[in-house]
């Protein structure tokens, strides 16, 4: 299927690595060009080499989102490049296991701007050119704010902001026929998911536990897959969906827990 996606400027927070990498690969690959935005330029331009490798057109912006000016900056830089933006992936995150219990306010917050309020500058300052080309906001968020984890407070709050501002701004840019929608990710497998399931006595086993868990096919989604579903809310073939929580997550959030073996 033809997405239409042809020559399309769309920034992709996180861009570089994990579930922003497979966006960009999937976008390029529709002939969209993928701007990456992220704090490593070696890692930026590593993702950037590879799709142009491969046939494909990329851009990218030095960012750290964490800071509100360096948001600014970079939706200028790419305005200034491009002159236009046809779409807005908002990906960049980490589950950093900021608690309730041995969490601090300092940390909370910090949490808050790593992984929730960057979305919304990123949206903020592209929206002039987004209501100019009608785009199109994709927001990936995480099971953490509908099923709780546990140990991550402030990251299962941040989703919960993420799943929030995609049914807000839905309703905010209907005039300007922007569409806004999320894909709620569970359990996919990313170089930091990686070290995450390293860091337990015996990783394989763990791994085994946890995708004995997800209903289909009892395996990890893939950044592809979420890739896939990404490309397609960006493109005129989702012309009248907005506003949605779209879960990729092979059945995991809303299937009986009794089906698992």
């Amino acid at each position: 299927m033809d997405l239409g996606l042809q020559e399309k400027i769309i920034i992709v927070t996180g861009g570089a690595k994990g579930i922003g990498e497979g966006i960009a690969t999937v976008l390029a690959q529709e002939k969209a060009i993928p701007v990456i935005v992220g704090r490593s330029k070696e890692d930026n331009l590593l993702t950037v080499n590879k799709i142009e490798a491969a046939g494909g057109t990329a851009f990218q912006v030095v960012a750290e989102l964490n800071h509100p000016e360096a948001c600014e900056n970079a939706v200028a830089t790419i305005a200034a490049k491009f002159g236009r933006i046809q779409g807005l992936v908002n990906n960049a995150g980490v589950n950093d296991g900021v608690n309730l219990e041995h969490g601090t306010y300092e940390k909370f917050m910090q949490s808050l701007h790593s992984n929730l309020v960057h979305y919304y500058l990123m949206a903020h300052y592209a929206l002039r050119y987004l209501k100019q080309s009608k785009g199109a906001i994709v927001n990936i968020g995480s099971k953490t704010a509908e099923t709780g984890q546990g140990g991550t407070s402030a990251y299962a709050a941040a989703n919960g902001g993420r799943n929030a501002l995609t049914r807000e701004w839905a309703v905010e840019l209907l005039p300007y026929n922007i569409r806004v929608n999320a894909i709620i990710v569970a359990e996919c497998y990313t170089p930091l998911y990686d070290s995450w399931i390293k860091t337990f006595e015996n990783p394989q086993e763990k791994l085994q536990h946890i995708t004995a868990k997800i209903p289909l096919q009892n395996r990890m989604t893939t950044a592809e897959e979420i890739a896939n579903m990404a490309a397609f809310l960006l493109s005129e073939r989702s012309s009248h969906t907005t506003g949605q929580l779209i879960h990729v997550d092979g059945g995991y959030v809303h299937l009986d827990r009794a089906i698992s073996k």
